[in-house]
């Protein structure tokens, strides 16, 4: 994708890379903040790479939800990855400079996985849904055929459907400044530099974000509704039972969609404290990642069980080959 940019765009582009400055305001002790990003990042790594192991090695944690939950573990991973490690050679090499193509890639890839993101938490509300308003029918309708077809789908409509987020940014005129006062190439920062009109690129990624998490979220509004509209029909206890079931998945729900709407606010308001919405952006693709495994590690008990029994079998390896 990458070559198609640069080569779509080869007549237009007089500049020929991007340097990203970092935290706007604290550039002489930005680096100091290396230490607990970087924290995040490993704990984001290593907690998800924990759940989908566990999850593939434990037969009582195969279904549907924690499928899902390995999905979710997945993309936070791709998530994390595509800014972090950007970030970190900033701080730590001064490696500011990045190429227009890798710059629109990583455009891309945020937003692919953001929208990735927002469509595993609507199949896990659907999972719930069924699960809990429709329990006997559940094991003939959330089968591994129809997880692995949500999967496919939310894939392809996310890879294709932000597609023209990064190539209306390579379409712009990049005449004279290059400097970019971030630590990642987001659509709105890049955008910012061109000489030509950036309109159509701040409509398009505002009608892209309308149209898949918007639509995403009301989904997501109305599952929990009848949820709980079923719950109560039922009894009061079944209505506890069915809040505690979803407590995990709201939590996060809850997190990430304010994140989004926040960022995506002090974006328009434009600040006179730049720092706030640079901050905020890089924290709102960092933080989801790392608390995602904490919060379903903590309130779920049969994925702790699921850990116990992986470190236990790694005990009896190392053991065993003692």
């Amino acid at each position: 994708m990458s070559a198609f940019l640069k080569g779509s765009n080869s007549s237009k582009l007089q500049v020929s890379e991007f340097i990203l400055l970092g935290f706007p305001g604290i550039h002489s002790w930005q680096h100091w903040l290396s230490l607990p990003l970087a924290m995040l990042y490993v704990s984001a790594i290593g907690a998800n790479t924990l759940i989908v192991v566990t999850i593939c090695q434990d037969p009582a944690l195969q279904q549907p939800m924690y499928y899902f939950l390995g999905i979710l573990s997945v993309v936070d991973i791709g998530l994390a990855t595509t800014i972090m490690p950007k970030i970190l050679a900033i701080f730590w090499f001064d490696a500011k400079i990045i190429s227009l193509p890798e710059c629109f890639a990583q455009i891309y890839a945020i937003h692919c996985f953001l929208g990735m993101e927002s469509g595993t938490f609507l199949c896990m509300a659907f999972d719930r849904y069924i699960a809990i308003c429709h329990p006997l029918r559940y094991p003939s309708i959330v089968t591994n055929g129809l997880i692995l077809k949500a999967t496919v789908f939310m894939v392809l409509r996310n890879g294709l459907f932000v597609i023209p987020v990064p190539v209306l940014a390579a379409q712009r005129n990049y005449c004279s400044r290059n400097e970019i006062e971030h630590c990642l190439c987001s659509n709105l920062g890049v955008t910012s530099l061109a000489c030509d009109d950036r309109r159509p690129n701040s409509i398009c990624q505002l009608i892209l974000a309308w149209l898949g998490m918007g639509s995403d979220l009301r989904l997501i509004i109305l599952s929990y509704t009848l949820i709980l509209r079923s719950a109560k029909l039922n009894s009061a206890e079944a209505a506890s039972k069915a809040l505690s079931t979803c407590s995990s998945h709201l939590i996060l729900i809850l997190f990430f969609y304010t994140a989004v709407v926040v960022v995506s606010v002090t974006h328009l308001a434009e600040p006179k404290a730049p720092l706030i919405p640079v901050l905020l952006n890089v924290l709102h693709n960092i933080i989801p990642p790392s608390l995602n495994p904490m919060v379903y590690a903590l309130r779920t008990k049969e994925l702790r069980t699921g850990f116990q029994k992986v470190f236990r079998l790694s005990l009896e390896k190392k053991t065993r080959h003692q």
